[in-house]
């Protein structure tokens, strides 16, 4: 798939109003979300020849304040937290179908080999699990959100 033909795809969504389209020819899969206004793409590509697709325009926005947190909240700044990340690309999913018990909350104690959440990529589903022992301090992800390889999930205070 070259560059051109994902351009046109991208055109497409941009007047038909689509909000996501996903082409596959071969190894070569082109997965386009459209937000807010702004067309956002992701090429996953098994031949090095293809050039890296363009981003999209810088938007300049006002620099928000950051918001003091409420008091008591965990201090996502501390390095004595251990990060979890996502394996894989995929939809974050915190529980084992809609409506059940979340495999974890904020405040849950976990071991190694608990299951955190599951991801589902190509129709398959991943649990995930923990590595390290301590106790869940936040979760970072939305339930149903896409998410990209190496995005933090959890931060976990280890025992």
């Amino acid at each position: 798939m070259t560059i051109e033909e994902i351009r046109e795809l991208i055109q497409t969504v941009v007047t038909t109003g689509v909000a996501e389209l996903e082409v596959q020819r071969g190894e070569n899969r082109v997965w386009i979300k459209r937000t807010g206004g702004v067309s956002q793409e992701i090429v996953v590509g098994a031949h090095s020849e293809m050039a890296a697709p363009t981003p999209p325009p810088a938007v300049s926005m006002p620099a928000a304040q950051p918001a003091a947190p409420p008091p008591g909240a965990p201090d996502l700044t501390d390095p004595s937290l251990t990060p979890v990340k996502s394996p894989i690309v995929g939809t974050y999913y915190e529980s084992s179908a809609p409506g059940a018990e979340p495999f974890v909350k904020i405040g849950d104690a976990i071991r190694p080999g608990k299951v955190l959440c599951i991801i589902e990529s190509m129709k398959l589903m991943n649990e995930i699990e923990a590595e390290v022992s301590g106790t869940i301090v936040q979760r970072l992800v939305e339930n149903g959100q896409p998410v990209e390889f190496g995005e933090t999930l959890y931060l976990v205070k280890p025992n």
